[in-house]
């Protein structure tokens, strides 16, 4: 099955790049600058999971016919999930002045360097907002590639800008979390950012465009959606946790870049509430700090230990993987897609099975 799932994510890298050329001479990037194209190019191609134009095409493979098979054009329009995810990534490095992206400057770094001004930080940030605009635009070319029954296509499409709508819902209670008092907020606030901002266009989106391009009923439409709502909840609630607990290397970003925002997280919404009077002020005075050290690092993910949010927010992965498990069994989807589906899934949970176990804590 790995080989199966790696033989797919080659020729999505393999899409990626020939779309690349194709839109670089549709659209006359290089010739508008040639930093443009070349900036997107570099941005595109750095080394990711795949993992949502990948759970586009099990989807997909998993509801049509068996002796199906996919042309080139579908692997070009699964891309389309891809361009729309580093759409978000280049806003969202914008938003949160992020200077590493997949281990690499971020796209504002990079267009910074552009052309000589007296405010290069800003020269880079216009113009990422700008680039960002016109992957968005590239996402939606992409999608057009599909060769499917009208019907279908149209109502896969409007899926898919409506995920989009979404996902910018999710940027927009963040902002707002970022500068809210964290009393204000609640579990249930958190739970609804990550689905908005996360969960939608990461898993939900991609499995239930496959199926609707695929002609899938209904009610596994409704499984496939329930399914990437929590899968993607487990997902960012992982992310939460190795932005704190995990190392630079591994995620690709300074490991002080997620408590120098002091997100509101499960984490950090459950240590807040839990915490007694005098251990929640201790807490709140080194997550306030508005510049952290690594100092304050270490005393931070030992205050979420102490108060069990770490325990607490694995525990809430772990009963939605379990759930996930059970919708997956029911789906009418081939078996042999939908166990390469549960395989992908599985995956991506490595990292936090290794924090819960050097913590002393049960696996997943």
């Amino acid at each position: 099955m790995k080989s199966q799932i790696d033989e797919i994510k080659k020729q999505i890298n393999v899409s990626l790049s020939s779309f690349l050329e194709k839109i670089k001479h549709e659209y006359k990037l290089h010739l508008v600058n040639p930093i443009l194209f070349e900036s997107i190019k570099d941005f595109t191609l750095r080394e990711g999971k795949r993992i949502r134009p990948l759970l586009l095409i099990l989807s997909y493979k998993g509801y049509s016919r068996k002796d199906k098979k996919l042309s080139p054009s579908f692997y070009n329009a699964a891309t389309c999930i891809e361009f729309l995810h580093n759409f978000m990534l280049i806003h969202d490095d914008i938003i949160d002045r992020s200077d590493l992206r997949r281990g690499k400057p971020t796209l504002h770094k990079l267009l910074a360097k552009a052309t000589k001004t007296k405010e290069q930080d800003k020269l880079g940030f216009d113009l990422s907002i700008i680039a960002g605009d016109i992957v968005y635009a590239l996402a939606i070319d992409a999608f057009l590639s599909v060769k499917e029954s009208p019907k279908r296509k149209e109502n896969a499409l409007k899926y898919f800008i409506q995920t989009a709508a979404f996902t910018a819902m999710g940027e927009f209670i963040d902002i707002l979390h970022s500068v809210q008092k964290i009393h204000t907020i609640s579990e249930q606030d958190v739970l609804l950012n990550y689905t908005l901002k996360t969960a939608r266009y990461t898993f939900e989106c991609p499995l239930v465009v496959g199926a609707l391009l695929a002609g899938a009923d209904k009610k596994d439409i409704n499984n496939l959606s329930q399914l990437g709502i929590l899968i993607g909840q487990a997902f960012q609630i992982q992310d939460d946790i190795l932005g704190i607990f995990d190392s630079e290397q591994n995620i690709g970003k300074s490991i002080l870049s997620d408590i120098a925002e002091s997100k509101k997280t499960i984490l950090v919404c459950h240590a807040y509430h839990q915490l007694p009077e005098r251990k929640r002020r201790v807490f709140m005075k080194y997550f306030s700090k508005p510049q952290k050290s690594f100092a304050d690092l270490i005393i931070i993910r030992k205050i979420f230990i102490e108060s069990g949010s770490l325990h607490y927010s694995l525990e809430a992965i772990r009963s939605r993987l379990e759930r996930v498990q059970a919708i997956i069994k029911d789906l009418k989807m081939r078996f042999s897609y939908r166990q390469l589906i549960e395989d992908s899934f599985l995956q991506l949970f490595k990292n936090s099975q290794e924090i819960a176990k050097s913590n002393g804590l049960s696996p997943l």
